[in-house]
């Protein structure tokens, strides 16, 4: 199957465009939407027809800076993940490319309706601009920050990251989500510039396979010890806090890493942190992937994998900081919406037999383990 036709048959899904009126409905969304970001100083995207060599500003932000090298790993780590999924599945990428007249924009890549997965998106974000003070606490996730400066204006900023979500078909094969970002503000109001780095890759299975758990985290595991000893343990334990859907008393998925916040080391040192854990997503996942993307499973298997899918959209619209982030930052929305699954389920009181391997499964989520 090609990459547009695997796109748009996945697009005809959800799209308003095949009901009637439905062109002119989003031609209506969208100019709303510029408007919008008109008046809250926000450049509306300008789509592109090729990808930009770089999305940093020309001639004001150096390519050996930081911010340059960083980008340089995103966009190398986005084009051999890629790669990756698609040597897999067998489909194409969709891509998207767009910037922003003050600098930044974003290239999306989608797969939709793939032969393995269901959805998978690969997304590099570069961004310029302004956030309220409650945007930065948002992206700090401290409540206090900045709370006697509200009245203060904009904060000024620069953020980049590379994030990804992958729903495969199978219930008995993995989600996988990572994102890994850089973050700097500027000299504001008499609070100095700061930078810190973030990130993580955890897995999100319908079913409890503990090797292939051992082999997740396992991988994770070495990259930390590469760098910090006190990693692991930290960055596990942050992640299985992170990631808990707090009105339930569940996790979302079985972890993995997760760190935000982190200037502890020069930058140089996180940067190749940062790179580590990315040149390791397709090996931590890809062969829990081919391992069971065949698997034969049951309809009532299916509904169980709609269900968890279900709690992963909860989390990420109720608690995830990077979507409270980007809408409150006016970023693309369907790029920050890339990460929900085509379908999922909320049936009535579910409730798993006991003793069954969906029950397994939940009590992991409600009790995280340690698996290596």
């Amino acid at each position: 199957m090609s990459s547009a036709t695997a796109f748009s048959r996945g697009a005809n899904l959800c799209s308003t465009s095949n009901r009637q009126g439905g062109a002119p409905q989003r031609l209506s969304a969208r100019s709303s939407r510029r408007a919008d970001l008109r008046a809250r100083g926000i450049a509306p995207e300008q789509m592109l027809s090729s990808t930009p060599g770089s999305l940093l500003r020309p001639g004001i932000d150096s390519p050996d800076s930081i911010k340059g090298q960083f980008e340089r790993l995103i966009r190398s780590s986005q084009d051999s993940i890629c790669k990756a999924i698609e040597d897999i599945d067998g489909t194409k990428f969709h891509e998207d490319a767009w910037t922003r007249p003050g600098g930044g924009g974003g290239i999306t890549r989608v797969m939709q309706g793939g032969n393995v997965w269901e959805k998978a998106g690969v997304n590099v974000s570069v961004v310029y601009g302004s956030m309220p003070p409650e945007a930065y606490r948002a992206a700090t996730g401290n409540p206090e920050a900045l709370k006697d400066k509200d009245q203060a204006g904009r904060v000024p900023f620069f953020a980049a990251g590379l994030s990804s979500v992958m729903h495969p078909h199978n219930p008995h094969a993995p989600t996988m989500h990572f994102n890994y970002r850089y973050f700097e503000t500027e000299d504001w109001n008499g609070i100095p510039g700061q930078w810190w780095f973030g990130g993580g890759t955890d897995i999100t299975p319908c079913y409890l396979v503990e090797e292939d758990m051992k082999h997740f985290h396992g991988v994770y595991k070495q990259v930390c010890d590469r760098h910090d000893p006190s990693y692991h343990a930290k960055f596990k334990k942050w992640c299985d806090e992170y990631f808990e859907i707090k009105h339930r008393g569940e996790r979302r998925g079985l972890g993995g890493i997760f760190f935000d916040d982190l200037n502890d080391k020069s930058p140089e040192q996180t940067l190749e942190f940062s790179k580590d854990c990315l040149e390791h997503v397709v090996e931590a996942y890809c062969p829990i992937i081919r391992k069971h993307m065949n698997d034969p499973y049951t309809p009532e298997q299916k509904e169980w994998q709609q269900v968890r899918r279900g709690r992963y959209v909860e989390f990420n619209l109720v608690y995830d900081r990077g979507t409270t982030f980007g809408l409150k930052t006016g970023g693309r929305i369907e790029s920050i919406l890339m990460s929900l699954p085509v379908t999922a389920s909320w049936l009535y009181d579910h409730q798993p037999a006991p003793g069954s391997p969906e029950a397994e499964l939940l009590d992991a989520c409600k009790n995280p383990r340690n698996w290596v």
